[in-house]
């Protein structure tokens, strides 16, 4: 795009160095000075502003720098057809080569897919925080992105969607309200409806636990953990669905004590609570019980880094080198190990 600005002060510079010499005389020193000068000053104006249509023609800074310098000697040494001869070669070389350069990469090729990636049933996430976060993207599109969170596990749709309730879109932020409150909702609903199986439990199988009021409390501890699991709850409500967990946790716990998944379940709860000896405890028995040291070795680990004992956590994940575990864990794995 040419630069009128730059386009009529060059027109205007080089009319006033014609000017100067009517004015000051044709056959002074002066006027003869002060042509040269504004006739100079005229023939870099037209460069810089001809410069622009040479980015197509050129292929990189490095020639379009000598062209624009080459066009203000040529406007300089020749004067009048020096300054159109500029401006007919510049259109010309920017028809000419500009346009083929566009041609040259008018179409891409779609890459193909990974067949590993499109033989998984679910959609990954990478990059979908950052697409709803960017504002320059349009409304539809992000609600459209944010409407597929339905069909994305709760763990990762969450933080997603309370990171939406602070858009600057209306529509954006009520649309990720509803869905967090339905999340909420479906799994108040479900803790609601074990609670009246529990109690109904109870009325049938006394004070003592039976099966039917062992299986409430299983599910009613898996619930609670659930809420925090997702991020659902936060705050204090959080703090309670921990506690109401560890509850029905230990519930079980008290009738089965051989369940490894139960006090893995526990360790956890406990390294929420603070509770770090109590934590290792329950991780220790889940792996005596038989538990796999690849989905209880992290937790162990992480407890002990928060505890700053940094020798027992590279011991720790020593010990996974060989083991079969999640593709994220390996790069932490192979740090811990590194000598």
């Amino acid at each position: 795009m040419i630069n009128v600005k730059l386009a009529l002060s060059a027109l205007l510079a080089e009319i006033a160095s014609w000017s100067s010499l009517w004015l000051l005389h044709n056959h002074s020193d002066a006027a003869l000075l002060s042509y040269l000068a504004a006739h100079a000053l005229a023939s870099v104006l037209l460069a810089l502003c001809l410069s622009p249509f040479l980015m197509a023609a050129a292929s990189s800074r490095q020639q379009r720098l000598p062209l624009t310098a080459l066009m203000a000697l040529l406007s300089y040494a020749v004067p009048v057809v020096g300054f159109v001869g500029s401006v007919i070669a510049t259109v010309v070389l920017h028809r000419r080569r500009g346009s083929a350069a566009r041609k040259k990469f008018s179409s891409l090729p779609l890459p193909e897919f990974d067949p590993h990636q499109q033989a998984s049933g679910g959609r990954r996430q990478v990059g979908l925080q950052s697409f709803l976060a960017n504002q320059a993207v349009p409304v539809p599109l992000r609600m459209r992105s944010l409407a597929a969170l339905g069909h994305v596990p709760g763990r990762i749709a969450s933080p997603m969607l309370r990171m939406a309730l602070s858009d600057s879109s209306d529509d954006l932020r009520l649309l990720a309200y509803s869905m967090l409150d339905a999340q909420e909702r479906q799994l108040s609903q479900s803790i609601h409806q074990e609670l009246q199986a529990l109690e109904r439990a109870r009325a049938l199988e006394g004070n003592e636990a039976g099966p039917r009021g062992l299986q409430a409390a299983w599910a009613l501890s898996d619930l609670y953990w659930e809420l925090i699991y997702q991020g659902s709850a936060q705050g204090d409500v959080r703090d309670h669905a921990i506690k109401q967990s560890l509850h029905y946790c230990n519930q079980v716990l008290t009738q089965r004590p051989d369940s490894a998944l139960l006090l893995l379940r526990k360790g956890r709860l406990l390294h929420l609570l603070a509770d770090g000896d109590g934590a290792q405890s329950c991780y220790r028995q889940a792996l005596d019980l038989g538990l796999p040291a690849a989905r209880v070795i992290p937790y162990q680990a992480e407890l002990l880094f928060e505890q700053r004992e940094f020798a027992k956590v590279q011991e720790l994940m020593r010990r996974l080198e060989d083991q079969q575990v999640l593709p994220r864990l390996r790069p932490c794995i192979q740090y811990w190990s590194a000598p």
